[in-house]
């Protein structure tokens, strides 16, 4: 009498789904599974501190889940960034040039750079210690995205920070 092990199957499909899924969108399409999982994250963990701390409102859920529809905006208009970039290069005549993608991966990396970061703050204001290099080592990697993008976002950063409450 053969014993089939549940887990290993399970395992089996997860390796197989996996598999598929990179092979059909490959490092780009787990860029955008990564900052669709930690902007989930960063709503769930912000509603908790929120709840937390007794201060959790459907008014201030609302307008994340708003704001998480402004980044779903703006990661769309970078991908027909990408896609007219990619049509105009490949028919200027003897521009002898390749592109596929820049634009896209970029504001993704910023993005969840920024969700990190809200995540860990998240965090701290449900009690958790962070260490302090990991808010050092998020914020690095935000400033990289912003000078991979040409940007520097830093001068308006009061502003923004005080229309979001942070």
């Amino acid at each position: 009498m053969e014993h089939t092990n549940g887990f290993l199957w399970l395992k089996a499909i997860v390796a197989a789904g996996a598999g598929a899924f990179g092979a059909a969108f490959g490092w780009l399409g787990w860029l955008i599974v990564a900052w669709v999982v930690c902007m989930a994250a960063d709503w769930i963990s912000g509603s908790a501190a929120a709840a937390a701390k007794g201060k959790w409102s459907s008014a201030v859920a609302r307008a994340g889940i708003w704001h998480k529809g402004g980044m779903l905006l703006v990661v769309l208009v970078a991908f027909v960034t990408d896609s007219v970039l990619g049509i105009v290069v490949e028919n200027l005549p003897g521009l002898g040039a390749e592109y596929t993608v820049l634009v896209l991966p970029v504001i993704l990396v910023w993005y969840i750079f920024t969700e990190l970061g809200s995540i860990a703050e998240n965090a701290a204001d449900m009690g958790a210690p962070v260490p302090p290099g990991l808010l050092k080592l998020l914020e690095a990697g935000k400033r990289a995205a912003e000078r991979a993008a040409g940007t520097n976002t830093e001068e308006g950063t009061d502003e923004a920070d005080a229309a979001t409450g942070r």
